[in-house]
């Protein structure tokens, strides 16, 4: 017997459920007869013989390709099986539903995001053409289609006219614009492959039954965790804290009848690791509110990439226009920027033809019109477009925190593990991110425990005294160098000499007058000038101690960049965090920041110069700068000192008394009297030497006070002209 009549034979007596896959419903066995029949899958179906003999088995027709190949009588005998399935179930087709599970989510999510009857039925066919493998393979036999082709398939496939499918799955339909379902429209692919929905688990839960809502944004967007902090945690926002609360408490309590209170938008931005996060999480508690969080990475902890972020984001916004809740966007340097030039896997590719326009053009779109305040979060805001930045209602920075809020941190974390000279080092570093002194303090808590634990069993010598103060530092500099910070120190070797007094410096003004001033007025430009070693930088941090003020110093290489702009950036960063920190902002050797810009070669000498004058003139503070030579400063910079004063080589009554606070501190006992004649002669002689010299002692320990002088006159016969005689180097 022709192995085609075996075929038609069979079809009566082969039951209609195949022995390993279960039967699919009415409706979407007829989408699987009008993907092979009308649609003209069948042909390549039987041709490519893989995944046939499943198909057509559910479809109750027997095949086995190991007979052979597949013949036309054979083609034939298939389809005549298959039409009279197709034509019974056709002419029932209006009486056929999706599965009760997906038919009940459908319609409450229509309810929720405004669904329309069309859209309700590509979702409900997306979702199976994910979920139904059969339903899968019987597509992928129509092979690569544009997304054309893909409109015309799904409008024959659903029995829907052509341009209801197009408007339906239009960049700005409801499907598209809230996330859940969007054609892919660049170069070709299977109908699977084109429709994308929200996530990867968006399809097993709208088949599963009473699903809630929310639960359908698993693994792309989840509640946040709770807020740890209370807004007194950051008192260095000053007014934009309460301008924050304020406004985000007006946008959650507003009602529909009072007018338009949609696009409600916060940029957060700075270094990692300042609170960002913990801001948002702390102001929704604040507010009583839910926080959503849209997620960076799946329930598999793969990374979700920028475009399906922000579907998981316009969808939440959908999910929550009903709800008294906040979104936070963190991380969105992958959406808001690209990875390399001519990228459009960033902002809003959504497969455009021109992605960059359209995806610039959506967001200020979107950032107009969303129903649900967000917060987005940056470590990268120089990224981002200035033109986007504008968008935002309130934009705003949280740098590390200032002095006094940096040793309440450190006093908090850490407090009673370490002691007051950690403390104050921690509390000194300008680069210290409070998380990451939280994550150390929580190391060593831990460590502290285990400790204890172990007390009664027998431990090492170094487990019985762990050194707590330098365990935490060690933690905290490994991160810090790890992020290109420099470490802190224990010991600040920068730090002013326990002996240090300003009448034994020789500057043609009267120091601590001018630090009384200082102190009572709390603004002032000075200029520092003089020789190296002359005092100029000592006496800028007297002078921040006299006012009793934290002080932040720079030196000029610091704020210098090779990158066309940015040295201007740093030092107008320099004076805003002086500002905010309301520290003494000390420039050390100005001149190669502020040179005259007569002798200027390059444009960007002016700029900075110009940027300089100007961050001088805007500061309320006290900006000390110091240079070994005024001579070579702008003159326009000169002009905006309140005062400039020269640093000389010591009077010879101020040497005398230094070297007898020396010898007094280094043990050498009381200077002899002849000792006099011999520093008279060193004409040079500065404060900076006294120093070298008493660091030598560490490690080569003078015996007399004539070995220090004589250590002294070395020092100073190094210097071009300096006066002094003996031998150079250690003495």
């Amino acid at each position: 017997m022709p192995r085609h009549q075996r075929l038609l034979d069979a079809r009566n007596d082969t039951p209609t459920r195949s022995p390993v896959l279960e039967p699919p419903v009415p409706l979407v066995r007829l989408w699987l007869l009008r993907i092979l029949l009308p649609l003209g899958g069948l042909r390549q179906l039987v041709h490519d013989g893989q995944g046939a003999s499943g198909l057509l088995a559910t479809l109750g027709v027997p095949h086995d390709p190991r007979e052979g190949g597949t013949d036309a009588a054979d083609l034939v005998a298939i389809r005549r099986v298959l039409e009279s399935d197709w034509q019974a179930l056709e002419a029932q087709a209006d009486a056929l539903a999706l599965p009760v599970a997906l038919e009940e989510n459908l319609a409450r999510l229509a309810a929720l995001v405004q669904l329309s009857a069309v859209d309700c039925r590509l979702l409900g066919c997306a979702c199976l053409l994910q979920a139904l493998r059969l339903l899968e393979d019987a597509a992928d036999t129509l092979g690569p289609l544009t997304a054309a082709k893909a409109i015309a398939v799904l409008a024959a496939l659903l029995d829907v006219p052509e341009v209801e499918v197009k408007r339906a799955l239009a960049p700005r339909g409801v499907l598209a614009h809230s996330g859940l379902l969007s054609l892919r429209r660049a170069g070709q692919g299977t109908l699977s492959t084109r429709l994308e929905l929200f996530s990867a688990s968006f399809a097993e839960a709208m088949l599963a039954p009473d699903t809630e809502p929310l639960a359908l944004l698993r693994g792309a967007v989840a509640s946040s965790a709770p807020a740890r902090l209370t807004l007194d945690d950051y008192p260095h926002l000053g007014l934009s804290r309460t301008l924050l609360r304020t406004y985000l408490a007006s946008a959650l309590g507003h009602h529909p009848a009072e007018g338009n209170m949609s696009g409600i938008n916060v940029l957060l931005y700075g270094p990692p690791g300042t609170g960002k996060t913990e801001l948002c999480r702390t102001l929704a508690a604040v507010l009583g509110c839910e926080l959503l969080e849209v997620s960076a990475a799946d329930e598999d902890g793969d990374p979700i990439g920028g475009e399906q972020r922000l579907r998981a984001w316009r969808a939440a916004q959908r999910f929550l226009a009903r709800r008294r809740a906040l979104i936070l966007f963190d991380e969105i340097e992958d959406v808001f920027t690209s990875q390399t030039e001519g990228d459009v896997t960033g902002l809003f590719a959504l497969h455009s033809p021109n992605p960059g326009k359209h995806r610039k053009g959506w967001i200020h779109r979107a950032l107009e019109t969303n129903p649900v305040p967000t917060f987005w979060v940056t470590n990268a805001v120089e990224q981002m477009d200035a033109a986007l930045i504008r968008r935002f209602d309130l934009v705003l920075e949280l740098p590390v925190p200032p002095r006094a809020v940096r040793a309440a941190i450190a006093q908090a974390r850490v407090g009673a593990l370490v002691g007051a000279e950690t403390l104050a080092a921690l509390a000194a570093s300008e680069v210290l991110a409070p998380a990451v002194l939280t994550r150390a303090a929580a190391v060593l808590q831990r460590v502290q425990q285990q400790t204890q634990h172990q007390t009664q069993q027998p431990t090492g010598a170094d487990d019985a005294a762990l050194p707590y103060d330098r365990a935490l530092l060690g933690l905290v500099n490994q991160t810090l160098r790890a992020q290109g910070h420099p470490a802190i120190l224990e010991h600040d070797p920068l730090g002013l000499p326990a002996c240090y007094d300003p009448d034994l410096v020789h500057a043609d003004g009267d120091l601590r007058a001018m630090a009384l001033g200082i102190a009572r007025t709390g603004r002032a430009r000075l200029c520092l000038a003089g020789p190296p070693g002359t005092g100029k930088t000592a006496a800028a941090r007297w002078l921040a101690d006299q006012c009793e003020l934290p002080l932040q110093l720079w030196r000029a290489s610091d704020l210098l960049s090779r990158w066309l702009g940015a040295s201007e950036r740093l030092v107008a960063r320099a004076f805003h965090d002086a500002q905010a920190d309301g520290a003494v902002l000390l420039i050390d050797e100005i001149d190669g920041l502020l040179q005259d810009r007569r002798g200027a070669a390059q444009a960007w000498e002016v700029t900075l110069v110009n940027e300089l004058l100007t961050q001088m003139e805007r500061f309320c503070g006290v900006f000390v700068a110091t240079t070994n030579r005024l001579e070579g400063l702008d003159p326009a910079a000169l002009r905006r000192f309140d005062l400039k004063l020269q640093f000389r080589a010591l009077r010879p009554e101020q040497a005398w008394a230094l070297l007898g606070s020396h010898c007094a501190a280094l043990g050498l006992g009381t200077p002899e009297e002849s000792l006099r004649q011999d520093l008279r002669a060193l004409a040079s002689l500065t404060p900076g030497e006294f120093a070298t010299v008493a660091r030598r002692h560490r490690f080569l320990p003078l015996r007399t006070a004539q070995d220090l002088v004589a250590a002294l006159r070395a020092e100073c016969g190094l210097k071009p002209g300096g006066v002094g005689s003996g031998p150079m180097g250690f003495v």
